[in-house]
């Protein structure tokens, strides 16, 4: 079978990396398409794999450029799907979507969000797509009838424990021998991540103040450009090392709902600062039946200082979290 993936984020392409080896095992033909987005194309080039990247330069923020970047991509897209002519196509994308209907490709939309959350896209996909593969928890709206869905998250699909195991060593090579707190940075750039607030300054400046105080050393990961005030807290590693770091370090602190669902699989206590708390499900779900992440929205920073210093007095934190 020949099998066309597109990926537009490094959370997409770990969900389905075990599941291309067992296809390409099994003797199917895989072509993978991606765009630029932070460290995707370093982790496929690690991994060896061929690609394609239909757009090699990373696309504005505003609504207008993503609107251009999604009839760039079907563009783009279009003849490779009429030369290859795949069997199955599977991505997060419309385009993909869109393209499968047009062209009567059997088509696979991924996705760990709720319809509310990614209403846009998923108005431009759910309506072209085959089938909707998604966690039991997400819903999907008015498409139920095309949701398979599964009991567990996307994440699982590479820090399960048959799968993903820590490498201490790893993280001690990057010197990170006392106990540290990882602060993560995102661009809040996506289609539905409009009028979402993250971190502000004056909030990483309190964060790093009351880490510091608490015995712990800070380690800052920003898919941005960093303020030249922050360079001596930069996290500087290799992209493919960072589950590892992550699995090591007692807190994550971030505006990335993705990294708070794989500090959950890694049993590393997470709180959330984002304009999405109390909307996604399955970050609902992590926090609310099993303890694991907390979501403050980022009106109240004053709440954020105060979760954290909770945390970190917490004796015994990392082992009870690994527990839950």
């Amino acid at each position: 079978m020949k099998i066309l993936i597109y990926f537009g984020h490094p959370a997409q392409y770990l969900f389905l990396r075990e599941t291309i080896k067992t296809l390409i095992a099994n003797g199917n033909q895989i072509k993978i398409l991606i765009k630029t987005k932070d460290v995707l194309e370093n982790l496929i080039l690690n991994d060896g794999y061929e690609y394609i990247n239909i757009l090699a330069q990373e696309r504005g923020k505003t609504k207008l450029s993503i609107a251009l970047s999604l009839i760039k991509r079907s563009l783009k897209i279009l003849p490779v799907l009429i030369r290859i002519k795949p069997d199955l196509i599977i991505g997060t994308d419309a385009t993909i979507a869109q393209l499968g209907k047009l062209l009567n490709i059997n088509r696979i939309t991924i996705t760990e969000d709720d319809y509310e959350v990614i209403k846009t896209l998923a108005d431009l996909s759910y309506p072209f797509t085959q089938t909707i593969l998604c966690p039991n928890v997400c819903a999907v709206g008015k498409w139920t009838h095309k949701k398979i869905g599964y009991d567990g998250y996307m994440k699982l699909g590479y820090l399960h424990p048959n799968i993903f195991s820590a490498n201490k060593g790893l993280v001690l090579k990057y010197g990170l021998t006392k106990d540290y707190v990882l602060i993560r940075l995102a661009k809040l750039s996506a289609h539905h991540d409009f009028g979402i607030q993250g971190i502000t300054h004056s909030t990483l400046d309190k964060l790093i103040n009351l880490i510091e105080k608490k015995s712990y050393r800070v380690q800052i990961s920003s898919e941005g450009k960093l303020d030249k005030k922050y360079q001596e807290y930069l996290l500087k590693i290799n992209p493919s090392d960072m589950h590892h770091i992550l699995a090591g370090s007692s807190l994550l602190i971030c505006d990335s709902q993705s990294m708070s669902v794989e500090a959950a699989m890694l049993g590393i206590p997470s709180i959330r600062f984002s304009g999405f708390t109390g909307k996604i499900s399955v970050l609902e779900e992590l926090e609310h039946k099993y303890g694991l992440s907390f979501g403050i929205h980022p009106n109240d920073p004053d709440k954020l200082i105060s979760m954290t210093d909770k945390l970190l007095s917490e004796t015994n934190l990392k082992e009870n979290f690994q527990v839950r």
